[in-house]
């Protein structure tokens, strides 16, 4: 049996309504093999990112879920993104991620560019109305692109899942969760993913094949 995989989620740390450990243990209820707390970061809080750490390793140590310590890199200035996802990686972050141009939220226009060239980001969340040549860069640098199960930044995910088909980039589904409702199946997440336009196919390519290729052998670290 396929269990989820979701590398975007928040916890009590920035908007997030659980405590790490309430959110793995939800998570793995669900059926998750694996998840990535990436609660918001700037240049106010990023050092804080490491306080999570203990309660990971504690989660990791006892139950049979795999939590990753990540970011999000989220309204910056373009010209920080790059500086701040290099040091979300040095404080220890396994996965980077920059809250994309979404159709939601008024985030600065050059976000997306700036963040497809950054060789310290993993996943571009919710990239809104992303361009070919932006899509074009994400699939050179191995950038994830992110199908949204959010609501409102779920609003561009059939632009997104027909750009990344027509460039050969990659997809995730990720939830962005911030509340227990947000959290879903798998079931659920194959269901976005065809809602989204993506074939069966590449529906489970996006929900089981990328996330295990991009974490490699996080997922087998104790």
């Amino acid at each position: 049996m396929n269990k989820r995989i979701d590398l975007h989620m928040h916890s009590l740390f920035s908007d997030g309504e659980l405590l790490p450990s309430e959110l793995a243990r939800r998570a793995y209820k669900l059926k998750h093999e694996a998840i990535a707390i990436t609660d918001h970061v700037d240049y106010s809080n990023i050092e804080n990112i490491v306080q999570i750490q203990e309660a990971i390793d504690d989660i990791n140590a006892n139950w049979d879920i795999k939590v990753l310590l990540g970011a999000e890199v989220t309204h910056a200035p373009v010209e920080s993104i790059d500086d701040l996802a290099k040091r979300a990686k040095e404080l220890g972050a396994d996965i980077v991620v920059v809250h994309g141009e979404t159709l939601n939220e008024p985030v600065v226009e050059g976000t997306n560019y700036a963040a497809v060239n950054s060789k310290y980001v993993d996943i571009l969340a919710h990239p809104g109305l992303i361009t070919k040549e932006e899509t074009e860069i994400a699939k050179k640098n191995d950038i994830y692109l992110e199908i949204s199960a959010r609501k409102g930044h779920c609003l561009s995910n059939g632009h997104v899942a027909n750009i990344a088909r027509e460039v050969g980039a990659n997809l995730l589904v990720n939830t962005d969760t911030h509340t227990p409702e947000d959290l879903i199946t798998f079931e659920k997440s194959y269901e976005i993913a065809l809602g989204a336009g993506l074939t069966k196919e590449e529906a489970m390519k996006a929900i089981v094949d990328n996330p295990r290729k991009l974490l490699g052998d996080l997922l087998d670290e104790s």
